[in-house]
């Protein structure tokens, strides 16, 4: 993973009257993302977070970096179905079209806990919050790909991690504690996004579906953590813990390769390198499906 580290923003393309959607851009890697792309000259960048403060702190930036940008930011709890219904309702009521959505938001190693709709936190955070934000966002998305010469994409971001995970869907409803329960959750959040965004693309094909991974970054994603997990994650990567730029490389080649270079639905790695390493939970045939209708009926009722 870390001997092709890197990706010329040269290659960016420009971004007149795209709309640019990227959850999590308060701080991490999604508000580099944000202040990198904001001077591509996109129509408009929309980004969502928790914090007021840290959405300001972007918005400075990316002044600063690209006077004259339409930058907007939406409240989000991607934790709360009823943040995302309402962050949802607010985007399609104020664009009318979206063409680069980035799943970006995530939180890992969490105590056990469950989200205010009673899910583990993790899986409703990382997987259910963005999968009603992308269903409620599928018309626009949509109809977006029907304008001539454009190029939509949802882009989901996801770990290696995945491959230590899996999906049973009768427990996402418990806090699921267990010895090194809270990388195992990390673990089955993770596989769902790289499962969802396969689905995605199965289901959609007008739509440019995958995702990818940043690395493992020096972000507050890891800092954060304590102490023990901050030294597994150390020794785990071999002391290589990527800079908040370094893990944007990903994401900035999967917005700006030519479509025609990236397979629907497949999983890459730093930087666009298709993985090779399809594990027995990505291979099950019946793991999409099986999450994307089982996600549909949770959600059923955030759909009105």
């Amino acid at each position: 993973m870390m001997s092709n580290l890197k990706f010329d923003k040269q290659t960016i393309p420009d971004l007149a009257e795209r709309v640019v959607l990227v959850t999590g851009g308060t701080g991490g890697i999604g508000a580099e993302i944000v202040v990198e792309l904001a001077k591509h000259h996109p129509g408009r960048i929309i980004f969502t977070g928790r914090n007021a403060q840290s959405a300001e702190a972007t918005i400075n930036r990316v002044q600063t970096a690209a006077p004259g940008v339409d930058i907007s930011f939406v409240p989000c709890d991607l934790a709360s179905l009823a943040s995302v219904k309402d962050a949802a309702n607010k985007i399609l009521g104020e664009n009318s079209r979206l063409d680069l959505f980035l799943a970006n938001a995530g939180i890992m190693a969490k105590p056990a806990g469950l989200s205010a709709d009673g899910y583990e936190i993790h899986f409703a955070t990382n997987h259910l919050g963005h999968a009603l934000l992308t269903q409620k966002l599928l018309p626009l998305l949509e109809k977006t790909a029907d304008i001539p010469n454009t190029d939509v994409r949802v882009i989901y971001t996801t770990s290696t991690a995945w491959r230590g995970g899996g999906l049973a869907f009768d427990k996402l409803k418990t806090p699921m504690e267990t010895v090194m329960g809270r990388w195992i959750r990390y673990c089955n959040s993770k596989l769902a996004n790289l499962m969802y965004a396969r689905e995605l693309a199965r289901r959609y094909p007008k739509l440019l579906s995958f995702s990818v991974t940043p690395g493992v970054v020096g972000t507050g994603l890891v800092t954060d953590l304590k102490f023990s997990d901050r030294m597994f994650v150390w020794v785990s990567q071999m002391g290589k813990i990527l800079t908040p730029e370094q893990g944007t490389f990903n994401h900035l080649w999967a917005i700006s390769t030519p479509r025609s270079s990236i397979k629907q639905g497949a999983f890459y790695e730093p930087v666009g390198q298709l993985d090779a390493k399809e594990c027995s939970n990505s291979k099950n045939p019946k793991l999409g499906p099986d999450l994307w209708e089982w996600t549909e009926k949770e959600l059923e009722r955030w759909m009105d």
